[in-house]
């Protein structure tokens, strides 16, 4: 079992630190307002107020022996800095930074976060992706413009095969993998056809994992 440290609670924080223990991580939760770890108690291993820029409090609570930290602290960004010097002092092994501005992701790249991510950002490029393309189900950016999507196979493509749909030299994406529903079972359990040949026909519900360019990917068929 993973053990997570979530520093810095709020909305995002929260959500995080419960998504992570329905996951089977054990967490430990840290906010320096009472409030938010009152919210998030019951749903963590550990949850505990204290100034997360305290070397010794976060020894303590054993944050040195964590597999993975975020730092979610949002609106001080002077906190969430020295958090995560002191963190990589500590030697954890994995520090994800959540930040605000790509000036202040360029700064925590700098003093040794091995991720940043930018949930609005994201979650605006997401929602961006989705309403462009009422088929997709699911994204995951791969930097420098490149994106792997999972889609429900547009309609002109069923009971075609991939050669002769064309899907890389029409479209310039590479179709990675199929999932493929299960005959009478549930819709979440697929079969998985790893590396789908020319010759393999495209169902109607069938999930295509694709990876290419964003200007590539936006021109296949939305129906």
């Amino acid at each position: 079992m993973q053990r997570i440290a979530v520093i810095g609670l709020g909305r995002f924080g929260v959500a995080l630190a419960r998504q992570l223990t329905r996951s089977g991580a054990e967490v430990i939760a840290i906010d320096s307002e009472m409030n938010w770890v009152n919210d998030v108690q019951d749903d963590v291993a550990v949850a505990v107020r204290i100034d997360s820029t305290d070397r010794e409090a976060l020894i303590d609570q054993e944050i040195d022996k964590v597999d993975v930290a975020v730092v979610a602290i949002g609106e001080n960004f002077e906190a969430a800095l020295l958090t995560t010097v002191i963190l990589k002092k500590l030697g954890v092994p994995k520090i994800i930074c959540r930040s605000q501005t790509e000036f202040h992701s360029e700064i925590f790249r700098q003093i040794g976060a091995d991720e940043v991510i930018q949930p609005e950002i994201q979650a605006g490029e997401r929602l961006g992706h989705s309403l462009a393309n009422p088929q997709l189900e699911d994204l995951i950016s791969l930097g420098e413009g490149y994106t792997l999507i999972e889609v429900r196979a547009p309609k002109e493509f069923v009971g075609q095969t991939i050669r002769s749909i064309g899907i890389r030299e029409k479209f310039g994406v590479n179709l990675i993998t199929i999932r493929r529903p299960v005959q009478g079972n549930p819709t979440s359990q697929y079969n998985v056809i790893g590396v789908p040949k020319p010759g393999e026909f495209i169902q109607e519900a069938d999930i295509l994992v694709l990876v290419g360019t964003d200007e590539a990917l936006a021109c296949l068929p939305k129906e």
